[in-house]
């Protein structure tokens, strides 16, 4: 896939040990793909990658997709909680410039709506350069709500999800515009930062 320096990129990054040795299917990046395609209607190139619980190789495909594949917004999904093995937040926050609390804080808020061991969850936001990277859940259902957050029977906004968030964040780090699908996210900016259409 050819791209060019106007393109948004997303890199999407799968983490697991059983999945990347081919012990079961990756079911990350798979939703990861539907989702932003969903939710997203600025054009967008994906960079995927799946590999290990090992921090060293997260460490280096996430400046690798930063650094050199140009990525404006990095996502992985696994390996966030306690357990040895989880290590995708050590390794996010070894290659960040800055940590964004906020994101972290915001993705356990949605997961306690379901369990009360959503307080193990170690999920970090960071900035490198003009790039944000978010860690995200492991399981489909649970990346599509933190992502796109909860609503009631009436549609009302019960808890917000991370991604409306994102396209704002990345204005402010020099990154591209983007505008998302409001039916499935409706990225927030204040008016002063919102174009005309």
């Amino acid at each position: 896939m050819t791209t060019n320096d106007t393109d948004f990129r997303i890199g999407l990054v799968s983490i697991s040990d059983r999945a990347s040795a081919g012990v079961y299917v990756d079911q990350g990046l798979p939703s990861l793909q539907e989702w932003l395609a969903s939710a997203l209607t600025t054009p967008f190139v994906v960079e995927t990658r799946l590999i290990p619980d090992d921090q060293a190789q997260i460490e280096h495909t996430l400046m690798d997709l930063v650094d050199v594949a140009g990525c404006h917004l990095v996502l992985t999904t696994g390996g966030t909680g306690p357990a040895p093995r989880d290590v995708t937040p050590d390794a996010t926050l070894a290659v960040a410039d800055r940590e964004m609390p906020g994101f972290g804080e915001q993705m356990r808020q949605v997961s306690l709506r379901f369990v009360p061991t959503a307080i193990l969850s170690r999920q970090v936001g960071v900035i490198r350069g003009k790039s944000l990277i978010l860690n995200l859940p492991g399981q489909p259902k649970a990346i599509r709500e933190t992502l796109e957050g909860l609503k009631d029977a009436d549609g009302n906004t019960v808890v917000h999800g991370i991604f409306a968030a994102v396209p704002y964040c990345l204005d402010l780090i020099g990154g591209p515009y983007v505008e998302t699908n409001a039916a499935v996210c409706k990225a927030f900016r204040p008016k002063s930062a919102q174009r005309s259409k």
